[in-house]
């Protein structure tokens, strides 16, 4: 009998979060998860603050750190973002998007695990590929206009 009623509950949950997405819109998406890239993005400023300057001064290790914290703060982001009922239109294209997010987080991680070992040079090449990525993610949901949502390492690195 319990099983019965978990499977109900199951397919309840089911349907009633398809109907949500189905009845999303861009503008309901962009509404929701602003909010979620904004905290995120204030993370950021928080997290890398001085990331730069200890680049610079060769203060590696420390500057290492602080890039895999970011990478951590971006993947809980991305587990939210996906979480997201999105647009029915518009699901390729979002799909795309939070693959570029991903990688956006693997690459912080990559640059972190540079700098850590003290390899200055691959970090450079990894930040390189960081804005690369970035301006993928924003041109793909550019129909968006995101303000929080636009990604821009640039303002940390």
């Amino acid at each position: 009998m319990r099983l019965f009623a978990l499977m109900g509950t199951a397919i309840f949950l089911a349907t009633a979060s398809y109907a949500i997405a189905e009845d999303q819109t861009r503008e309901g998406y962009t509404a929701a998860v602003e909010p979620i890239c904004k905290a995120n993005s204030k993370a950021n400023q928080r997290i890398l603050k001085g990331v730069r300057k200890k680049v610079q001064r060769n203060k590696l290790k420390p500057a290492g750190r602080q890039f895999l914290r970011a990478s951590r703060a971006l993947k809980k982001t991305y587990r939210q973002l996906k979480a997201v009922p999105q647009p029915p239109g518009d699901t390729a294209k979002l799909a795309k998007w939070l693959r570029y997010i991903q990688i956006e987080a693997n690459l912080f991680a990559k640059t972190g695990k540079a700098l850590k070992s003290g390899n200055k040079i691959k970090a450079q090449r990894m930040v390189i590929k960081l804005t690369h990525n970035a301006n993928l993610a924003n041109n793909t949901v550019f129909a968006f206009d995101f303000k929080q949502c636009r990604f821009e390492p640039s303002k940390f690195t």
